[in-house]
Formats: structure tokens, C-alpha cells, sequence
């Protein structure tokens, strides 16, 4: 285990190159988002989403989400995108807003008991977004255990994960650009696959650092569950 000061430009470059490394061997590594910290693995990798899974102690029927670095790869993991979820990311992406699409029938992963969706999120932390131009889509999940309060620091991360996890990126407290609301709360979660019908709707299913007002602002009422 090994923590890295990303405020320090010499220890920035020793953690990223370590955390690809990291990634890349299949094993864990924690960054910063904009709301909490989160634990990141290959989500092309089954055994290193499953280390994941293990690390916060989940099953399988609770899938991490996956953290992307932009907008062209939502087109390349979705099967469908409707026109509600591109003005929805449009505004809050990159940022606090994770979207449940149809996962492309094609994609070789094993994020666990999906049900054939992926939950798709596109931070605005400038470390994550580096990491992620650099390793491609992380399955990504808070960095504490579960049942425990998200980690807004490194420390409290470290506290929870200890040695399950090879390579932490400390930016120090994390969550502050959300005033008005907890970044403990995390991403606002929101079910899109609904949307794929005419009369269908959009759902909430985690209220979140984005208001539901905001949301139902874009997509419109008539649109929202």
C-alpha cells in the first residue's frame, strides 16, 4: 500500500504512473472524484471488479458503477441513448450525475448482476479525468466499506480499505465544489432505461449533489417518475 501527495508535482507523476500500473495488474487503486473518494479497478477485468466487490464487502447483485472520460464513450458502452440523456449530460457532465443505460449486448465485462444495464458517470475531478483519458472505463464504487460513510478524505479511505487496496491518490478533501449539498450523498443516480419506450419515464433512484428539481428541469415532468 502506498499513498501519493498529487498536490506535489513529483509525487503526481510517481502515482499516476503507478496507478495505471496498478490498474493494469487487475488490482485496486484509490482516487478522487468531485463528491467522494472512490475505489477503482479495470472494469474489463472480472477478477479485479470482483477484488472490488470483496474489498467493500458487496455482492454481486450490488455492480459498482463505471467512471468514463467523456461523452464518446457513453455512445460506446450504451446500446441506446435517448435524447433525455444526452441534455442531461450535456448540463451536469462532467460532474455529479450518474446515468443507468442499456449496456451494448457486445461489451466482454462482468460488472456482476446487472440485469444487462450500466450505471455510467463522467466525474469533474482533473486526476480521475487524466487517469481515466489514460486506463479507458474504471468500474468505480465509494472508497469505504460497506455501511460505512463515504470517504471525503484519503485518510478515512485508508481507514476503511487499509492493504486491499495497492495505491491511493491523496487531493486532499473532496466534495467542496457541492455547497448546497453533501458529497457524501454522492452522484445523483438517475434510470434512463425507461426512456428507451414512448410513454416510458425516468427515474431517481438515489437523490444525490444534483437536485431532483434540476433534473426533472431538463428531462421534464411529463418524463420524470
Amino acid at each position: 500500500m502506498a499513498t501519493y501527495d498529487t498536490s506535489a508535482p513529483a509525487e503526481l507523476l510517481t502515482g499516476m504512473r503507478l496507478a495505471r500500473q496498478t490498474i493494469g495488474r487487475g488490482e485496486l487503486v484509490v482516487i478522487p472524484t468531485d463528491t467522494v473518494y472512490g475505489v477503482a479497478a479495470d472494469a474489463f477485468a472480472p477478477a479485479a471488479v470482483a477484488r472490488l466487490l470483496e474489498a467493500k464487502g458487496r455482492e454481486r447483485t450490488a455492480p459498482p458503477p463505471v467512471l468514463i472520460p467523456g461523452i464518446p464513450t457513453l455512445d460506446a458502452l450504451a446500446e441506446v441513448v435517448p435524447d433525455e440523456v444526452r441534455a442531461l449530460v450535456a448540463r451536469f457532465w462532467p460532474g455529479g450525475l450518474t446515468v443507468i443505460v442499456r449496456a451494448r449486448r457486445t461489451l466482454d465485462w462482468d460488472l456482476g448482476e446487472t440485469r444487462g444495464t450500466v450505471a455510467l458517470r463522467m466525474p469533474s475531478d482533473p486526476i480521475a479525468l487524466e487517469l481515466l483519458a489514460e486506463t479507458g472505463p474504471l468500474a468505480v464504487s465509494s472508497a469505504n466499506t460497506t455501511g460505512e460513510p463515504a470517504a471525503t478524505t484519503v485518510a478515512e479511505a485508508e481507514a476503511m480499505l487499509g492493504d486491499a487496496v495497492a495505491v491511493y491518490l491523496d487531493a486532499g478533501p473532496v466534495g467542496e465544489g457541492y455547497a448546497d449539498a453533501d458529497p457524501r450523498s454522492g452522484s445523483t443516480i438517475v434510470d434512463a432505461t425507461g426512456l428507451e419506450s414512448p410513454n416510458g419515464k425516468l427515474r431517481i433512484v438515489r437523490h444525490g449533489v444534483i437536485a431532483d428539481d434540476e433534473i426533472v428541469a431538463i428531462v421534464g415532468a411529463d418524463r420524470c417518475a
